[in-house]
């Protein structure tokens, strides 16, 4: 089918999901998370073909990111079932009251109807987004990049296949096969079907949609995720966060970029910094972090000095962006001017200099004390995510059930009449 047909496809499934009971929706989920588990082999095959299509123009990071093993496989499946467990979000009495005239007002969540991603190879969105738009009372439209292409069409055979065992609507998941720029305008200009366009992946991807849109666009965000070290922070807790948030899986949103450091303690912490994101890491037979450095931080620890623009690029990579700055204050103005309002951390045992921190940032997600890598759907409860949104209109920080619902009010009345 082209890129037109599965748009229009998809929209018209959206009546059968949206009308859609909460037993029947669950039953989906469920077959469509076992559908993933007996297409292990299949999905594997696949994604092995994107892999090696893939190796020679993808980093390492990038590359790990593509891949999938019988875990992630299972995470998938694991994903839908959380989805499948929670309260639906569909039908919810938002605000109900009696006006002056009699008449009964009842605020009601509902779907938003078709919703499109594109979203760049990441096979696990591939199920987490239906997943998501099916609890929801949604039908999708998927179109990822060319890199997962296999692999998405494995997975989403799968879970049409979990649909069709429960009747409903195959089409209300569709994936667009076609990966060329063209197939992502065609969704970005479909007014009157697409509901609303949601954008996963780098900075070029969001801002082009952002961009040349003409349907509803819910802008998901680059993460330039900093970790402000305080001059009270506890040095062995500092270095085990910025490490997860930096190292543990470099290529996602969520991982830390920047990493500023309070002057007093500057002298003793950068050097246990570099010991450990890359002495140690190499001692260990793990990829080294490459540590970009301001004039201060490069006049303390060796390292490669920054570049115009390395406090404002989302690295993805084993790479860090590090500074010292002289306050708490001044900390959340070098936040304030680069971050794309993702996820930030203070690191401090001080909690007058927390509380500065936590009320002066502007971000989704604001921690004390914590990695920047629990920015998401599952591990706020959620199931799991559409993404991270870092604008402040309709949704904020992880997109889950309720944020992927619009409302509508319902007036019940005995024959009045406006005056």
């Amino acid at each position: 089918m082209t890129t037109g047909e599965l748009i229009l496809a998809a929209k018209q499934a959206a009546d059968a999901v949206r009308t859609a009971g909460t037993g029947l929706k669950n039953a989906a989920l469920y077959a469509m998370a076992d559908e993933i588990i007996g297409s292990t082999d299949a999905i594997l095959d696949a994604n092995a073909e994107d892999v090696c299509r893939a190796s020679g123009h993808l980093s390492p990071a990038m590359i790990d990111r593509l891949m999938l093993n019988e875990k992630r496989v299972k995470d998938m499946a694991d994903g839908i079932r959380a989805v499948a467990a929670l309260p639906d979000p569909v039908g919810r009495i938002l605000e109900k009251r009696t006006l002056y005239n009699g008449l009964l007002l009842e605020k009601r969540s509902v779907p938003i109807g078709l919703i499109a991603i594109i979203y760049e190879s990441r096979p696990n969105v591939t199920s987490d987004a239906a997943a998501l738009c099916i609890k929801s009372g949604n039908s999708c439209l998927l179109r990822t990049g060319r890199d997962a292409i296999f692999s998405s069409t494995a997975i989403v055979s799968a879970m049409r296949r979990g649909l069709a065992a429960c009747s409903l609507p195959t089409d209300c998941i569709c994936l667009v096969s076609d990966t060329d720029h063209r197939s992502a305008n065609e969704i970005m200009e479909a007014v009157g079907l697409v509901d609303l366009l949601i954008p996963r992946g780098g900075a070029g991807l969001i801002s082009s949609c952002v961009r040349n849109a003409k349907v509803p666009v819910l802008r998901t965000g680059t993460g330039i995720c900093h970790i402000y070290v305080d001059r009270a922070a506890d040095t062995a807790k500092a270095l085990d966060i910025i490490e997860n948030a930096k190292a543990q899986r470099p290529s996602v949103c969520n991982a830390a970029e920047v990493c500023l450091v309070h002057s007093d303690i500057a002298g003793d912490f950068l050097p246990a910094l570099k010991k450990r994101l890359t002495d140690d890491r190499i001692a260990a037979s793990l990829p080294p972090v490459e540590l970009r450095l301001d004039r201060t931080a490069a006049g303390i620890i060796d390292g490669v000095p920054a570049g115009d623009n390395d406090f404002d690029t989302e690295f993805l990579d084993y790479i860090l962006a590090v500074g010292v700055v002289g306050s708490v204050e001044e900390a959340t103005k070098h936040i304030a001017k680069h971050s794309t309002g993702h996820s930030e951390a203070i690191i401090t045992e001080d909690p007058v200099a927390a509380g500065i921190f936590t009320d002066s940032v502007d971000s989704a997600a604001v921690y004390v004390n914590a990695s920047t890598r629990f920015t998401d759907g599952g591990q706020f409860g959620l199931g799991c995510e559409m993404g991270i949104s870092t604008q402040k209109l309709h949704a904020r920080g992880p997109v889950g059930l309720c944020e992927l619902t619009s409302y509508k009010y319902v007036i019940r009345g005995d024959g009045q009449i406006r005056r």
